[in-house]
């Protein structure tokens, strides 16, 4: 469960899923390297999805990467029945893990959150990576929380920190220790956070650049420390760009641009703004993305 688990986007057409580009996605992953996939994370949307999608979703990863790589379904959601028949679902169908993200909207308290997440792992048997992603959930799961949690559940066996608080991710690896698995959901904080243990990363950034991504970790797995520095540089302006405006709207319009999928979204999303796709364009001809796209036309 180590390395670059790219968060998928969920393509659609004309409204309705896309399973043909969706399973196409999954192999240009697995062919560029990425170590694992999520489905349902943030950048698939998984608010716009009724709950009979994101099991679809699923079941369609994991026909597809038929154990070439870890598939983590996306499972959670502001209500705890639904987030608890999404966590059976991924089981049944085969998941490898299920990514629980924090309960949005409405801000409970760090009890609150320890019941929440307690409940959902003695109630499925499947390893589960914790979700804290404070901007948008509007509560942060703090490191003492996430440490009682991994103590008293054996099957939580991690977390994806989407937190920009670095002293918080610091000690989130004391408290729990390096067993524990603490992946980066901030783009720019893959690279600090492997330098100080963690697991690997959820970057949005992989759906665009997955072979990049995928070794940005093999190089720090490696201990080519000097390599993977200049490695994360060189994607910083990337990084930039696809938080443009809200994700995973820019990614999208990348992968259109390159082919891969529609790039259609689910209100209340809306596509990319004229100014910004003009930006868009720029940056993905700095990393000679339009211009591969024009050789295999």
């Amino acid at each position: 469960m180590r390395g670059s688990l790219v968060p998928l986007v969920t393509p659609f057409d004309r409204g309705r899923l896309d399973d043909r580009r969706f399973s196409g996605l999954i192999e240009w992953q697995i062919d560029s390297g990425s170590h694992g996939i999520v489905v349902g994370g943030t950048t698939g949307e998984p608010g716009a999805l009724s709950e009979d999608e994101r099991a679809h979703l699923i079941d369609l990863a994991v026909k597809t990467a038929r154990g070439r790589v870890r598939v983590v379904a996306g499972t959670g959601s502001a209500n705890h029945a639904e987030t608890l028949r999404l966590t059976h679902a991924a089981r049944q169908l085969g998941a490898d893990a299920a990514l629980v993200v924090a309960p949005y909207y409405t801000r409970p308290t760090q009890e609150g959150l320890y019941r929440y997440f307690r409940s959902i792992a003695e109630a499925v048997d499947i390893p589960i990576i914790l979700y804290n992603i404070p901007g948008r959930a509007a509560v942060n799961l703090e490191p003492e929380t996430i440490a009682r949690l991994a103590s008293d559940c054996r099957n939580i066996i991690g977390v994806k920190e989407a937190n920009k608080d670095f002293e918080h991710v610091n000690r989130v690896l004391h408290l729990c220790g390096r067993s524990f698995l603490v992946y980066s959901g901030i783009e720019i904080l893959c690279f600090p956070m492997l330098a100080i243990g963690g697991a690997g990363h959820v970057s949005a950034t992989g759906n665009v650049l997955p072979r990049e991504v995928a070794r940005l970790y093999d190089l720090c797995a490696g201990g080519k420390w000097d390599a993977a520095r200049d490695l994360h540089y060189a994607l910083l302006p990337m990084n930039d760009v696809l938080f443009i405006e809200t994700n995973p709207v820019p990614v999208k319009t990348a992968l259109g641009l390159m082919g891969r999928i529609i790039p259609e979204v689910r209100l209340p999303l809306a596509p990319l703004s004229d100014a910004h796709a003009a930006r868009l364009r720029e940056v993905m001809r700095q990393y000679g993305l339009l211009e591969a796209v024009g050789r295999t036309q």
